[in-house]
């Protein structure tokens, strides 16, 4: 079997890079400081896999099984990554946890090893400057949920080398994630940046009253979402017209007149959150039954559509 990488933390994230990890052949051991959460993080890997095998929907070539026997558990740090080659972090999103954590992990490992973290949102000169392997530290930000969402960010600290990039990037593929490169740190990373993008103009349409927020979100769902799932923006700009040249030259102007009317940063609070927040309760109740069975739904879908784009992929 391929050489280890090693998950800090048990959590969501750190259950569904084991998965990946081991669904390429890599015997991957999951770390956590406390005994239950490993033994809780276990059960519910093997449970997915099984349901998973069974929907035909377990990625990689190997059998649930098979691919469960490559998965251990650690509660020791530096037994857990010894002999690895990879290191995928995935503790809470906290600065000083996050720091706490590559300190020691910097402490014990050699020049060979990648230290990569599953942050969403904290830049790498943040949590990585001041490490003596700052040259083998990146952000690999997953989305949520990681298994059935390949898209993974890479995003290197100013000093991390090409090798880092390169290797994570190979080894990414390798599990079946689409990584993108993001060539230079920057604040919301690039997925959290086109989202806010999409949260803020929506909250401003409801705010000013021009369309209700279950409309909004059918505009999303039954409308840019039907393609965005397949082609992004700016091949939906290169199709909508006779390419990228002739898109520019018919919209552009139309383009800007609307960006200018554009509104400033809403607040999210006030009179519009409880609008928005009645509308989305009437839809699914904030109580955990219905949250889980409405994120259960999702991931079902999620589940489908990636299955549907594997079989689309151009040949």
């Amino acid at each position: 079997m391929c050489s280890p990488p090693a998950d800090v933390g048990s959590g969501l994230v750190g259950r569904s890079w084991a998965m990946l990890f081991a669904s390429g052949g890599f015997r991957v051991k999951l770390y956590d400081i406390e005994p239950r959460q490993i033994t809780g993080a276990l059960e519910n890997i093997r449970k997915e896999m099984k349901s998973l095998q069974q929907s035909g929907s377990l990625k990689g070539s190997l059998s649930a099984e098979e691919q469960l026997s490559l998965i251990s558990s650690c509660t020791n740090l530096a037994e857990a990554v010894e002999g690895v080659v990879h290191i995928q972090e995935c503790v809470p999103e906290n600065l000083d946890l996050k720091r706490k954590i590559f300190a020691q992990l910097d402490s014990i490992v050699d020049d060979r090893v990648v230290l990569s973290s599953s942050s969403s949102c904290l830049l790498p000169s943040k949590l990585f400057t001041g490490l003596a392997h700052v040259k083998q530290c990146i952000v690999a930000h997953p989305v949520n949920p990681p298994y059935y969402i390949p898209l993974v960010e890479l995003v290197p600290h100013p000093e991390t080398s090409p090798a880092t990039v390169d290797r994570t990037h190979a080894l990414m593929r390798k599990i079946g994630q689409s990584p993108v490169r993001v060539l230079k740190e920057i604040d919301g990373f690039v997925l959290n940046r086109l989202q806010y993008a999409i949260i803020s103009e929506a909250w401003r349409l409801v705010e000013e009253g021009i369309v209700s927020p279950s409309d909004l979100d059918l505009v999303m769902s039954d409308g840019l979402g039907m393609r965005y799932a397949f082609i992004g923006p700016l091949e939906t700009m290169h199709l909508n017209a006779e390419g990228m040249l002739s898109y520019c030259d018919r919209y552009s102007e139309g383009m800007k007149r609307v960006l200018k009317s554009f509104g400033s940063i809403p607040e999210f609070s006030g009179a519009t959150v409880e609008k928005v927040n009645q509308a989305m309760c009437k839809k699914v109740p904030a109580d955990p039954e219905h949250l889980a069975a409405r994120r259960e739904w999702r991931d079902e879908c999620l589940k489908r559509l990636a299955k549907l784009k594997r079989q689309m992929q151009p040949q």
